[in-house]
């Protein structure tokens, strides 16, 4: 079954972390992605890649700072629908768009194209340390945790940029003129804060981190470590939940009298009730306690064991490629649903495949490989 985004071509000038997962999602929804990889990205290869990122495109492998590569790039731009880049700000979109007036052209960045911070170097952790993230990601008394790079670079940075891509697409369909796409890590980091930044208005948030009742602040929403020295994650926040957690844990007879949920000033020491409690068994016996109970209450799991957990495996939440287990394309779509189309290619891959789909002659091709503007992987699992 063909993916929701079928017929749609896009170019992706190879990077790291943001815009190759912005690229997977696109693939994994039907588009036709093209990555243009470093001609000495190159090497032989023998065995398929295993890099999960790169699932889904071809590769093309090209020397950018050849001559003849600039045409090159500007004939695949005519034929495309949307190119994505990570470029640091300076390196304009015009020739591109001026090639296709219909091409919708997203640059994924850090900072941004303007503004004092625009031209510095910068990762997921400097992004979400400015944005307002990374402090609220804080137990009361300890250091911030970074999240991997996940609410930065696919968070604020990919997701933000698929959804700039789209919107831009739409609209497309209706003025027949495309757009750049201006997606800023530190933006969407900041956007995903709304509700934070809403409650601290409200008064109902506290900038001391670890002191709500979402952050580790609360007893009802924290990570209790078990008998095997695993955890679990417990996230009974509203009344009707904590009222099921109680009486899974018993707190009823233990504790006496017990205080309200919201009694902020118990919570120091209800949480060190949790604490003796949830440490009285092993991660997987405390599963078995609150097996289809609402108190949400959820093992931690690593992820060597995600993939086998009974949900996972009965949602086919993941799927094995080629050996490699990885997580299956979301979200789901009742008739349309994304597949992942092929494997992870390594760089060169397609060289040749592509230049032929995008209308070189067999001449040009022969002279492209030959002038070392394209290189074409002599890999033994090159495939179309």
């Amino acid at each position: 079954m063909a993916g929701p985004l079928e017929g749609v071509r896009v170019i992706e000038v190879a990077g790291v972390g943001p815009v190759p997962f912005a690229a997977m999602l696109l693939a994994d929804m039907g588009a036709d992605v093209v990555r243009l990889d470093r001609a000495d990205a190159v090497v032989a290869r023998r065995e398929p890649s295993r890099d999960v990122l790169l699932r889904g495109r071809r590769s093309l492998a090209l020397d950018l700072k050849h001559p003849d590569a600039p045409e090159v790039v500007l004939q695949l731009v005519e034929r495309a629908d949307v190119l994505l880049e990570g470029f640091r700000p300076g390196v304009g979109p015009e020739p591109c768009c001026a090639r296709n007036p219909r091409l919708v052209y997203g640059r994924m960045t850090g900072w941004g194209q303007d503004g004092p911070y625009s031209r510095l170097p910068g990762h997921d952790v400097n992004y979400i340390a400015v944005a307002g993230v990374l402090d609220s990601l804080t137990r009361r008394g300890d250091v911030p945790m970074p999240p991997l790079n996940l609410v930065g670079d696919f968070g604020g940075g990919s997701m933000f940029l698929v959804f700039g891509v789209m919107c831009a697409l739409f609209e497309a369909n209706r003025s027949g003129q495309g757009q750049v796409v201006d997606a800023a890590i530190v933006d969407g980091a900041a956007a995903m804060m709304a509700q934070f930044y809403g409650a601290i208005a409200e008064g109902t948030w506290r900038t001391e981190p670890g002191t709500n009742a979402l952050d580790t602040g609360s007893h009802f929403y924290e990570v209790y470590e078990t008998a095997d020295g695993r955890f679990v994650g417990v996230g009974a926040a509203e009344p009707k939940f904590y009222a099921e957690l109680v009486a899974r844990l018993g707190l009823t007879g233990r504790i006496d009298p017990l205080p309200h949920q919201f009694d902020e000033a118990a919570w120091p020491a209800m949480k060190a009730h949790l604490r003796e409690i949830f440490r009285t068994k092993t991660r997987d016996e405390w599963v078995v306690v609150m097996e289809g109970a609402e108190a949400c209450v959820a093992p931690v799991l690593s992820m060597a064991e995600a993939p086998d957990d009974p949900h996972a495996r009965d949602r086919q939440a993941f799927v094995d490629v080629h050996g490699v287990v990885q997580p299956a394309p979301a979200p789901r779509l009742s008739r349309t649903s994304g597949s992942i189309g092929r494997p992870p290619a390594h760089p060169g891959q397609h060289s040749v495949n592509v230049l032929r789909d995008a209308g070189f002659a067999p001449d040009q091709v022969d002279a492209l490989l030959d002038g070392g503007a394209v290189v074409q992987a002599d890999d033994l699992q090159v495939s179309a």
